[in-house]
Order: structure tokens, then sequence, then C-alpha cells
């Protein structure tokens, strides 16, 4: 095997490009051809230029172990379509106006359309799920679907609150982000045909990419540019958002600075506010600590592959860990 981090995203992808293809393709044919505006704005939301890291995960998770059948296409579909919802509630109740560079579906359909549209890609979701006949495919695509619900609305609940702890900043990141990714490599494991503690390994090297990807995530919500993420730099704290880099600079800060940061959280940054935010970032340390976090999290990942068979995909795998803190966008 060659060393970790060799392969970039395209690299890993092109592995299992005829999957991904297949999961396009499946994804098309599964939305309702009777309503345009379903098929519109699910097509503008799955199609607009995303990673598409959690369908990807399912098709390597099941490739790792050579599968032969075609329930991980269906799977990586059924993960897509839960992200894509999620995504479109999320959108509406922050208020964003760009995601991957293009407006929101809410800015163009309105929130009435983008939250219908997102209650019919989870109950198609779930659909989809009952053509798999199997209740333990069923019971961890139902948890995880509740758990990001749950971490929803744990997320509004520490909005504008400055007081917010790294614990509870761990378990709303572990069910918005980890616990999709956790279910991913978990189910390409089971459907695989994998004995119980293999598919759990999987599980726990989902969960900890998702941890790693979300705290990357947050980090470069302020050290990237708008071109890079997508999305307007400093969202989050607009939002009013206290993620994990501005949770680490509030411990250490000046008072003056510390005192400034928990108003601009209880009141929703501006734009104007960006370079100071980022000049007390960097006086702090404080996304070096949440990169470092991140890594921490990463390596656990890779270490989780250890009992996985020594193949392309496990490189795959790997490497996919290591581009989750190393990406720029």
């Amino acid at each position: 095997m060659k060393p970790v981090g060799i392969m970039n995203l395209t690299e890993i992808r092109a592995l299992v490009a005829d999957d991904l293809l297949a999961v396009d393709h499946w994804i098309s044919q599964s939305l309702h051809p009777d309503i345009d505006i379903i098929n519109e704005m699910s097509t503008h939301i799955i199609h607009s230029g995303g990673k598409r890291i959690r369908p990807l995960l399912v098709i390597l998770a099941a490739n790792a172990f050579a599968y032969q059948g075609r329930d991980h296409i269906t799977l990586a579909a059924i993960v897509e379509f839960i992200h894509t919802a999620t995504l479109l509630h999320d959108d509406v109740v922050d208020g964003s106006k760009l995601r991957r560079g293009r407006k929101t579906a809410h800015v163009i359909w309105g929130n009435e359309a983008s939250v219908l549209v997102g209650d019919y890609l989870f109950s198609r979701a779930f659909q989809l799920m009952n053509q798999l006949n199997s209740l333990r495919v069923m019971a961890i695509l139902a948890n995880a679907s509740n758990t990001i619900a749950a971490g929803e609305v744990m997320q509004l609940m520490s909005q504008h609150d400055p007081n917010t702890a790294v614990e509870h900043y761990y378990r709303v990141i572990d069910s918005k982000t980890a616990c999709l990714f956790a279910a991913a490599t978990e189910l390409g494991a089971l459907i695989a045909g994998q004995p119980d503690d293999i598919v759990a390994d999987m599980a726990i090297y989902g969960r900890e990419l998702g941890l790693a990807f979300q705290m990357a995530d947050d980090a470069l919500d302020y050290a990237g540019t708008s071109a890079d993420l997508g999305k307007n730099v400093g969202d989050d704290l607009a939002e009013g958002k206290p993620t994990l880099p501005l949770i680490f600079a509030m411990e250490t800060a000046q008072s003056d600075d510390a005192v400034w940061l928990r108003m601009l959280i209880q009141e929703g940054g501006r734009i104007e506010d960006l370079s100071r935010i980022q000049a007390i970032l960097a006086s702090t340390q404080a996304l070096t600590r949440t990169y470092a976090k991140a890594r921490e999290h990463s390596e656990r990942a890779i270490a989780s592959l250890a009992r996985i068979p020594e193949t392309p995909i496990k490189q795959a795998l790997a490497a996919l860990a290591q581009f989750a803190v190393q990406r720029s966008s």
C-alpha cells in the first residue's frame, strides 16, 4: 500500500467512478417526475458542485470488502437525500444566502417550497429504505435522521449563547454531522456482510472523519475565502454560532477582546468585524488549536481502519481522512 495521503479527492473518486455515476442516475430516477419544483430544487442542490462525501463513503465502505451487489447504490442515494433535506431546512433556519457559490434554494424558490421539498426528500429516503427489506438498515438510518434533527435543535438553542461549552459544541457536531458519516460507512460494511466488530470499526471511522471534517469546516469559516468556500466568510458568526474557534479564542483572549467576541455572538457579527476577529483568532492560536483537534480525529479515523483489508480502497479511506483537515474549501 502506498503512503497515506498520496491520493487526492479526484483520484479517490476515480476508484469508484462507475458506482458514483450509478448513484447519480439512481438519484435522478428516484425524484418525482410530475412535480417540476421537486426536480428543479433537488437538482439545484444535489448537483451544485458539492463534494458528495456522504454517498462516496457508502460506496467506499462497501467496496473496501469487495461487495458485489447493488444495494450500496441505493443506500448512497438515500444518504444523499437525507443530507440534502437537512441542507434545505438548515438554509431556511440560518437565512443563508449562498451554498457552494450559488444562491440557496430558499432565496430562489422561497422558504415554504424549501421546507416542503426537504420534507419530500426525507420521506422519499424512507420509501427507498423499504426496498432494501432490512430492519437493521432501517434502524441505522432512522436513528441517524432523528439524531441529525436533535442536533439541529441543540444548535438552535445555543445560537447567540457565548457561554456555550466545548462539550456542547461536540454534542452538536456529533449529532449534526458525524452521525450521518458514521451511518454511511457502517451501512457499507453491513451490506457487504462483515461481522459486527468490523461494522463497528467502520462506524467509528465515519464518526471520527465527520468530527474532523466539521471542525475543519468551522475553522475555514474564518480562515478561507468566499470564493473557496462557496459561502460568505464569517457566516457562522453572523448567525451567532459559537463554534470551536470562537470558544477557544474566548478562553484566552485579552479581556476586552473576549468581551467583544461575546457581544458579537449575542448580536451576530458583520463582515466589517472579520479582520479584527481573524486577528484575535491568530493571537490566541484558536484556529491552530481547532485544526489540531481536527487532526486528532482524522488520525483516529485512520487508526480504526487497522483491520480493514489492504487494498487501494483502504488507502483511499485513509487519504480521505487526511483530506478532511487539509482542504481549503
